[in-house]
Protein backbone atom coordinates (compact mmCIF):
# COMPACT_ATOMS: atom_id res chain seq x y z
CA UNK A 1 0.00 0.00 0.00
CA UNK A 2 2.50 2.56 -1.43
CA UNK A 3 1.12 6.04 -1.95
CA UNK A 4 3.61 7.32 0.02
CA UNK A 5 7.03 5.71 -2.30
CA UNK A 6 5.62 8.61 -4.84
CA UNK A 7 5.46 11.50 -3.04
CA UNK A 8 7.34 14.55 -4.77
CA UNK A 9 7.22 17.60 -6.21
CA UNK A 10 3.48 17.72 -7.33
CA UNK A 11 2.90 16.85 -3.73
CA UNK A 12 5.18 19.59 -2.88
CA UNK A 13 3.44 22.17 -5.34
CA UNK A 14 0.44 21.54 -3.99
CA UNK A 15 0.93 22.31 -0.21
CA UNK A 16 2.90 25.25 -1.32
CA UNK A 17 -0.31 26.34 -2.52
CA UNK A 18 -1.91 26.51 0.42
CA UNK A 19 1.03 27.68 2.58
CA UNK A 20 1.40 30.63 0.83
CA UNK A 21 -2.36 31.27 1.47
CA UNK A 22 -1.72 30.72 5.15
CA UNK A 23 -4.74 28.60 5.34
CA UNK A 24 -5.48 25.72 6.83
CA UNK A 25 -8.95 25.24 7.82
CA UNK A 26 -11.24 23.90 4.52
CA UNK A 27 -13.61 26.89 4.69
CA UNK A 28 -14.51 30.29 4.92
CA UNK A 29 -11.07 33.04 4.70
CA UNK A 30 -12.62 33.53 1.06
CA UNK A 31 -10.39 36.81 0.68
CA UNK A 32 -6.92 35.52 1.38
CA UNK A 33 -7.25 31.88 -0.40
CA UNK A 34 -6.77 33.55 -4.18
CA UNK A 35 -9.53 30.90 -5.02
CA UNK A 36 -7.63 27.81 -3.21
CA UNK A 37 -9.54 25.52 -1.84
CA UNK A 38 -8.02 22.11 -1.99
CA UNK A 39 -10.25 19.70 0.10
CA UNK A 40 -13.42 20.78 -2.10
CA UNK A 41 -11.66 20.41 -5.06
CA UNK A 42 -10.02 17.27 -3.83
CA UNK A 43 -13.52 16.08 -2.99
CA UNK A 44 -14.67 17.44 -6.66
CA UNK A 45 -11.79 15.11 -8.92
CA UNK A 46 -12.41 12.09 -6.26
CA UNK A 47 -16.58 11.91 -7.02
CA UNK A 48 -15.43 12.04 -10.77
CA UNK A 49 -12.93 9.51 -10.51
CA UNK A 50 -15.40 7.50 -8.70
CA UNK A 51 -18.42 8.06 -11.22
CA UNK A 52 -20.63 9.37 -8.28
CA UNK A 53 -22.04 12.34 -7.64
CA UNK A 54 -21.16 13.38 -4.13
CA UNK A 55 -17.77 13.46 -2.12
CA UNK A 56 -17.31 14.36 1.32
CA UNK A 57 -13.17 14.41 2.63
CA UNK A 58 -13.09 13.72 6.33
CA UNK A 59 -10.08 13.13 8.65
CA UNK A 60 -9.56 9.53 8.62
CA UNK A 61 -10.99 6.09 6.83
CA UNK A 62 -12.81 5.53 10.16
CA UNK A 63 -14.30 8.75 10.30
CA UNK A 64 -15.56 8.05 7.16
CA UNK A 65 -17.87 5.32 8.60
CA UNK A 66 -18.90 7.09 11.49
CA UNK A 67 -19.82 9.57 8.97
CA UNK A 68 -21.81 6.81 6.73
CA UNK A 69 -23.43 5.37 9.60
CA UNK A 70 -24.76 8.90 11.17
CA UNK A 71 -25.98 9.90 7.43
CA UNK A 72 -27.79 6.46 7.40
CA UNK A 73 -29.36 6.94 10.91
CA UNK A 74 -27.23 3.66 12.76
CA UNK A 75 -27.25 4.16 16.45
CA UNK A 76 -28.08 2.33 19.61
CA UNK A 77 -30.47 -1.23 19.26
CA UNK A 78 -29.16 -1.38 16.14
CA UNK A 79 -26.88 -4.30 14.49
CA UNK A 80 -24.77 -3.54 11.31
CA UNK A 81 -23.18 -7.04 9.75
CA UNK A 82 -19.72 -6.63 8.95
CA UNK A 83 -17.10 -9.26 8.27
CA UNK A 84 -14.52 -10.86 10.44
CA UNK A 85 -10.91 -10.20 8.57
CA UNK A 86 -11.16 -6.72 8.10
CA UNK A 87 -9.24 -3.94 10.18
CA UNK A 88 -10.76 -3.31 13.62
CA UNK A 89 -11.40 0.11 12.96
CA UNK A 90 -14.56 -1.37 10.41
CA UNK A 91 -16.24 -2.64 13.84
CA UNK A 92 -14.64 0.24 16.15
CA UNK A 93 -16.98 2.90 14.06
CA UNK A 94 -20.15 0.42 14.37
CA UNK A 95 -19.33 0.22 18.18
CA UNK A 96 -18.94 4.07 18.26
CA UNK A 97 -22.49 4.52 16.74
CA UNK A 98 -23.90 2.59 19.71
CA UNK A 99 -24.84 -0.48 17.22
CA UNK A 100 -23.50 -4.02 17.55
CA UNK A 101 -21.20 -5.50 15.08
CA UNK A 102 -22.39 -8.75 13.89
CA UNK A 103 -19.57 -11.11 12.43
CA UNK A 104 -20.40 -12.91 8.75
CA UNK A 105 -17.95 -15.63 7.46
CA UNK A 106 -15.68 -14.61 4.35
CA UNK A 107 -15.03 -16.82 1.21
CA UNK A 108 -12.38 -17.64 -1.30
CA UNK A 109 -12.54 -13.89 -2.36
CA UNK A 110 -11.14 -13.43 1.47
CA UNK A 111 -14.24 -10.74 1.71
CA UNK A 112 -18.05 -11.19 3.06
CA UNK A 113 -19.27 -14.74 2.27
CA UNK A 114 -22.48 -13.71 0.86
CA UNK A 115 -24.41 -17.03 1.69
CA UNK A 116 -23.63 -16.02 5.55
CA UNK A 117 -25.79 -12.68 5.49
CA UNK A 118 -29.01 -14.45 5.73
CA UNK A 119 -27.95 -16.12 8.71
CA UNK A 120 -27.00 -13.13 10.35
CA UNK A 121 -29.81 -10.96 9.62
CA UNK A 122 -31.71 -9.79 12.72
CA UNK A 123 -35.19 -7.38 13.00
CA UNK A 124 -32.77 -5.46 14.38
CA UNK A 125 -30.16 -5.07 11.16
CA UNK A 126 -29.99 -1.63 9.84
CA UNK A 127 -27.15 -1.52 7.71
CA UNK A 128 -24.19 -4.56 5.96
CA UNK A 129 -20.29 -3.35 5.42
CA UNK A 130 -18.81 -5.69 3.02
CA UNK A 131 -15.04 -5.16 2.87
CA UNK A 132 -13.35 -4.80 -0.16
CA UNK A 133 -10.62 -6.46 1.56
CA UNK A 134 -6.60 -6.37 0.76
CA UNK A 135 -7.27 -4.49 -2.65
CA UNK A 136 -9.51 -6.94 -4.65
CA UNK A 137 -13.52 -7.15 -4.78
CA UNK A 138 -16.11 -8.09 -2.50
CA UNK A 139 -19.21 -10.28 -4.22
CA UNK A 140 -20.68 -6.53 -4.46
CA UNK A 141 -23.28 -7.60 -7.04
CA UNK A 142 -24.65 -10.43 -5.33
CA UNK A 143 -24.09 -8.80 -1.45
CA UNK A 144 -26.26 -6.02 -3.14
CA UNK A 145 -28.71 -7.60 -4.58
CA UNK A 146 -29.27 -9.59 -1.25
CA UNK A 147 -29.41 -6.08 1.07
CA UNK A 148 -31.82 -5.01 -1.69
CA UNK A 149 -33.97 -8.33 -0.99
CA UNK A 150 -33.86 -7.80 2.74
CA UNK A 151 -34.13 -3.66 2.40
CA UNK A 152 -30.77 -2.85 3.90
CA UNK A 153 -28.28 -0.52 3.49
CA UNK A 154 -24.90 -1.32 2.39
CA UNK A 155 -21.86 0.64 3.47
CA UNK A 156 -18.85 -0.31 1.09
CA UNK A 157 -15.82 -0.34 3.31
CA UNK A 158 -13.18 0.20 0.64
CA UNK A 159 -10.34 1.41 2.70
CA UNK A 160 -8.09 -0.92 1.34
CA UNK A 161 -9.16 -1.04 -2.50
CA UNK A 162 -8.79 2.20 -3.51
CA UNK A 163 -8.68 2.64 -7.49
CA UNK A 164 -10.21 -0.94 -7.71
CA UNK A 165 -13.06 -1.58 -9.75
CA UNK A 166 -15.62 -4.53 -10.67
CA UNK A 167 -16.58 -4.94 -14.80
CA UNK A 168 -15.26 -1.07 -14.99
CA UNK A 169 -17.39 0.37 -11.55
CA UNK A 170 -15.89 1.82 -8.90
CA UNK A 171 -15.30 -0.22 -5.92
CA UNK A 172 -17.32 2.01 -3.72
CA UNK A 173 -20.04 3.27 -5.56
CA UNK A 174 -22.48 0.26 -5.75
CA UNK A 175 -23.74 0.99 -2.30
CA UNK A 176 -25.85 3.27 -0.40
CA UNK A 177 -22.61 4.75 0.50
CA UNK A 178 -18.41 3.90 -0.08
CA UNK A 179 -15.55 4.46 2.52
CA UNK A 180 -11.95 5.76 1.65
CA UNK A 181 -8.79 5.63 4.15
CA UNK A 182 -6.07 7.81 2.58
CA UNK A 183 -3.77 7.02 6.03
CA UNK A 184 0.49 6.46 6.29
CA UNK A 185 0.37 3.49 4.24
CA UNK A 186 -2.40 3.50 2.03
CA UNK A 187 -2.82 3.36 -1.76
CA UNK A 188 -2.80 6.69 -1.99
CA UNK A 189 -2.04 8.84 1.13
CA UNK A 190 -2.44 12.29 2.61
CA UNK A 191 -1.09 11.25 5.73
CA UNK A 192 -4.35 10.63 7.67
CA UNK A 193 -7.66 11.07 5.46
CA UNK A 194 -10.31 9.42 4.16
CA UNK A 195 -13.53 9.92 1.81
CA UNK A 196 -17.33 9.20 1.86
CA UNK A 197 -19.13 8.58 -1.34
CA UNK A 198 -22.69 8.12 -2.03
CA UNK A 199 -25.03 9.36 -5.24
CA UNK A 200 -27.81 10.02 -2.61
CA UNK A 201 -28.06 14.12 -2.63
CA UNK A 202 -30.27 13.80 1.07
CA UNK A 203 -27.80 11.24 2.33
CA UNK A 204 -24.72 13.32 1.26
CA UNK A 205 -26.04 16.53 2.81
CA UNK A 206 -26.24 14.74 5.96
CA UNK A 207 -22.99 13.17 6.58
CA UNK A 208 -21.33 16.96 5.32
CA UNK A 209 -23.23 18.67 8.18
CA UNK A 210 -22.81 15.76 10.30
CA UNK A 211 -19.14 16.03 9.75
CA UNK A 212 -18.64 19.54 10.44
CA UNK A 213 -20.83 19.50 14.16
CA UNK A 214 -24.49 19.82 12.44
CA UNK A 215 -23.60 23.13 10.35
CA UNK A 216 -25.59 23.47 7.76
CA UNK A 217 -23.57 25.20 5.33
CA UNK A 218 -25.97 28.19 4.43
CA UNK A 219 -24.00 30.06 1.27
CA UNK A 220 -26.15 32.87 2.51
CA UNK A 221 -24.44 33.26 6.10
CA UNK A 222 -21.32 33.47 7.51
CA UNK A 223 -19.35 31.31 9.31
CA UNK A 224 -20.74 30.72 12.99
CA UNK A 225 -24.25 31.82 12.27
CA UNK A 226 -24.98 28.48 10.52
CA UNK A 227 -28.29 26.58 11.78
CA UNK A 228 -28.07 22.83 12.86
CA UNK A 229 -30.76 20.73 12.38
CA UNK A 230 -29.10 18.37 14.51
CA UNK A 231 -25.69 17.48 16.72
CA UNK A 232 -22.80 16.48 15.08
CA UNK A 233 -19.24 15.89 15.37
CA UNK A 234 -15.59 17.05 13.78
CA UNK A 235 -14.81 14.82 11.32
CA UNK A 236 -13.07 17.80 8.78
CA UNK A 237 -10.33 17.20 6.19
CA UNK A 238 -7.84 20.16 6.23
CA UNK A 239 -6.47 21.73 3.56
CA UNK A 240 -2.83 20.70 3.34
CA UNK A 241 -4.47 16.66 3.52
CA UNK A 242 -6.59 17.92 0.46
CA UNK A 243 -3.67 19.28 -1.20
CA UNK A 244 -1.80 15.87 -1.13
CA UNK A 245 -5.13 14.31 -2.42
CA UNK A 246 -4.89 16.12 -5.30
CA UNK A 247 -1.44 15.50 -6.41
CA UNK A 248 -1.79 11.23 -5.43
CA UNK A 249 -5.14 11.18 -7.45
CA UNK A 250 -3.09 12.03 -10.64
CA UNK A 251 -0.67 9.67 -9.70
CA UNK A 252 -2.98 6.33 -8.72
CA UNK A 253 -3.90 4.60 -12.02
CA UNK A 254 -0.59 5.38 -14.16
CA UNK A 255 1.38 5.04 -12.09
CA UNK A 256 0.87 3.44 -8.56
CA UNK A 257 -1.58 0.70 -9.69
CA UNK A 258 0.43 0.62 -13.04
CA UNK A 259 3.43 -0.43 -11.31
CA UNK A 260 1.96 -2.81 -8.37
CA UNK A 261 -0.14 -4.56 -11.18
CA UNK A 262 3.19 -5.17 -12.99
CA UNK A 263 5.04 -6.46 -10.02
CA UNK A 264 2.34 -8.20 -8.83
CA UNK A 265 2.13 -10.24 -11.74
CA UNK A 266 5.97 -10.87 -11.80
CA UNK A 267 6.16 -12.71 -8.50
CA UNK A 268 2.70 -14.44 -9.22
CA UNK A 269 4.24 -15.93 -12.33
CA UNK A 270 6.69 -17.41 -10.19
CA UNK A 271 4.39 -19.34 -7.58
CA UNK A 272 2.37 -20.69 -10.55
CA UNK A 273 4.95 -23.15 -11.26
CA UNK A 274 3.92 -24.60 -7.83
CA UNK A 275 1.29 -26.65 -8.25
CA UNK A 276 0.45 -27.16 -4.45
CA UNK A 277 -0.21 -23.54 -4.39
CA UNK A 278 -3.72 -22.03 -5.15
CA UNK A 279 -4.93 -18.44 -5.17
CA UNK A 280 -7.68 -15.65 -3.84
CA UNK A 281 -10.16 -15.65 -6.05
CA UNK A 282 -10.41 -12.42 -7.57
CA UNK A 283 -13.63 -11.66 -9.19
CA UNK A 284 -12.28 -9.41 -11.78
CA UNK A 285 -8.28 -9.41 -12.12
CA UNK A 286 -8.50 -5.80 -14.66
CA UNK A 287 -9.98 -4.08 -11.45
CA UNK A 288 -7.77 -5.66 -8.72
CA UNK A 289 -5.57 -3.19 -7.14
CA UNK A 290 -2.42 -5.83 -6.84
CA UNK A 291 -1.46 -4.43 -3.17
CA UNK A 292 -1.36 -7.61 -1.96
CA UNK A 293 -0.36 -11.23 -3.50
CA UNK A 294 -2.58 -13.60 -1.43
CA UNK A 295 -2.29 -17.60 -2.06
CA UNK A 296 -3.13 -20.83 -0.20
CA UNK A 297 -1.18 -23.94 0.45
CA UNK A 298 -2.96 -27.20 0.90
CA UNK A 299 -2.96 -27.14 5.31
CA UNK A 300 -1.83 -25.09 7.95
CA UNK A 301 1.69 -26.93 8.17
CA UNK A 302 2.76 -26.57 4.70
CA UNK A 303 1.95 -22.51 5.03
CA UNK A 304 4.00 -22.42 7.80
CA UNK A 305 7.10 -24.39 6.08
CA UNK A 306 6.57 -22.26 2.92
CA UNK A 307 6.33 -19.01 5.02
CA UNK A 308 9.34 -20.01 7.63
CA UNK A 309 12.11 -20.27 4.50
CA UNK A 310 10.87 -17.08 2.81
CA UNK A 311 11.28 -15.38 6.14
CA UNK A 312 14.73 -17.00 6.31
CA UNK A 313 15.38 -15.14 2.88
CA UNK A 314 14.40 -12.00 4.12
CA UNK A 315 11.20 -12.16 2.42
CA UNK A 316 8.55 -12.88 5.15
CA UNK A 317 4.58 -13.12 4.04
CA UNK A 318 1.71 -11.74 6.10
CA UNK A 319 0.54 -14.52 8.26
CA UNK A 320 -3.50 -12.82 8.70
CA UNK A 321 -4.34 -15.93 10.84
CA UNK A 322 -2.11 -14.58 13.75
CA UNK A 323 -2.43 -10.67 12.83
CA UNK A 324 -3.66 -9.19 15.71
CA UNK A 325 -5.17 -5.99 13.64
CA UNK A 326 -7.00 -7.57 11.48
CA UNK A 327 -8.59 -11.09 12.54
CA UNK A 328 -11.71 -11.92 14.60
CA UNK A 329 -9.93 -14.58 17.07
CA UNK A 330 -7.02 -12.43 17.21
CA UNK A 331 -8.94 -9.51 18.34
CA UNK A 332 -8.52 -9.90 22.27
CA UNK A 333 -10.08 -6.88 23.63
CA UNK A 334 -12.94 -7.58 21.70
CA UNK A 335 -13.36 -11.33 22.91
CA UNK A 336 -12.49 -10.17 26.07
CA UNK A 337 -14.71 -7.48 26.31
CA UNK A 338 -12.61 -4.90 27.35
CA UNK A 339 -13.69 -1.07 27.75
CA UNK A 340 -12.43 1.76 29.44
CA UNK A 341 -15.85 2.60 30.26
CA UNK A 342 -17.04 1.72 33.88
CA UNK A 343 -20.35 0.40 33.10
CA UNK A 344 -18.40 -2.51 30.41
CA UNK A 345 -20.31 -0.43 27.73
CA UNK A 346 -20.68 -1.50 24.64
CA UNK A 347 -20.86 -5.20 25.83
CA UNK A 348 -23.23 -4.61 29.27
CA UNK A 349 -25.97 -1.91 29.76
CA UNK A 350 -25.45 0.31 32.53
CA UNK A 351 -27.04 -2.11 34.80
CA UNK A 352 -24.85 -4.58 33.99
CA UNK A 353 -26.42 -6.65 31.97
CA UNK A 354 -25.08 -8.73 28.97
CA UNK A 355 -24.98 -5.80 26.29
CA UNK A 356 -23.68 -8.08 23.34
CA UNK A 357 -20.61 -11.01 23.56
CA UNK A 358 -18.06 -12.44 21.03
CA UNK A 359 -16.90 -16.38 21.33
CA UNK A 360 -14.06 -17.38 19.65
CA UNK A 361 -14.44 -20.24 17.41
CA UNK A 362 -17.73 -18.85 15.57
CA UNK A 363 -16.69 -18.22 12.52
CA UNK A 364 -14.62 -21.63 11.35
CA UNK A 365 -15.27 -20.75 7.94
CA UNK A 366 -12.75 -17.90 8.04
CA UNK A 367 -10.45 -19.53 10.32
CA UNK A 368 -9.75 -22.54 7.52
CA UNK A 369 -8.83 -19.98 4.98
CA UNK A 370 -6.91 -17.33 6.94
CA UNK A 371 -4.68 -20.35 8.62
CA UNK A 372 -3.55 -21.69 5.14
CA UNK A 373 -3.26 -18.26 3.59
CA UNK A 374 0.21 -16.32 2.73
CA UNK A 375 0.32 -12.71 1.71
CA UNK A 376 3.13 -10.87 -0.34
CA UNK A 377 2.76 -7.21 0.01
CA UNK A 378 3.28 -5.65 -3.53
CA UNK A 379 4.64 -1.64 -3.37
CA UNK A 380 5.86 -0.08 -6.57
CA UNK A 381 9.47 0.43 -6.29
CA UNK A 382 10.47 -3.69 -6.03
CA UNK A 383 13.56 -3.93 -8.30
CA UNK A 384 16.00 -4.81 -5.53
CA UNK A 385 13.14 -7.10 -3.63
CA UNK A 386 12.00 -9.06 -6.94
CA UNK A 387 14.83 -10.71 -7.30
CA UNK A 388 15.27 -11.56 -3.58
CA UNK A 389 11.81 -12.76 -3.61
CA UNK A 390 11.94 -15.29 -6.85
CA UNK A 391 15.28 -16.72 -5.05
CA UNK A 392 13.28 -17.42 -1.62
CA UNK A 393 10.26 -18.80 -3.84
CA UNK A 394 12.64 -21.39 -5.27
CA UNK A 395 14.20 -22.95 -1.99
CA UNK A 396 10.38 -22.71 -0.12
CA UNK A 397 9.05 -24.67 -3.07
CA UNK A 398 11.30 -27.37 -1.93
CA UNK A 399 9.72 -28.12 1.53
CA UNK A 400 6.40 -28.96 -0.13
Amino acid sequence: MPGFEVIGKEEEKEILDVLKNKTLFRYEFDEQRHGIYKVEEFEREFAQYCGVNHALAVSSGTAALKVALAALGVGPGDEVITQGFTFVATWEAIFDAGAIPVFAEIDDTLCMDTDDIAKKVSPRTRAIIPVHMCGSQARIVEIMEEADRLNIPVIEDTAQACGGKLKGKSLGSFGKMGTFSFDSVKTMTTGEGGMVITDDRNLFVRASEYHDHGHDHDPDVGRGLEKRSFIGFNCRMMELQGALGLAQLKKLDNVILARQRENKARIKEALTKIDQISFRNILDPQGDIASFLMFFLPTQEKAMAFNGVLSGEGCPTVYWYDNTWHYYERWEHLLGEKSLIRTGYPFKTESGEPRCGYDAGSLPKTEKLLSTCLTIPININMEEQIPKIFNAIEKAARVL
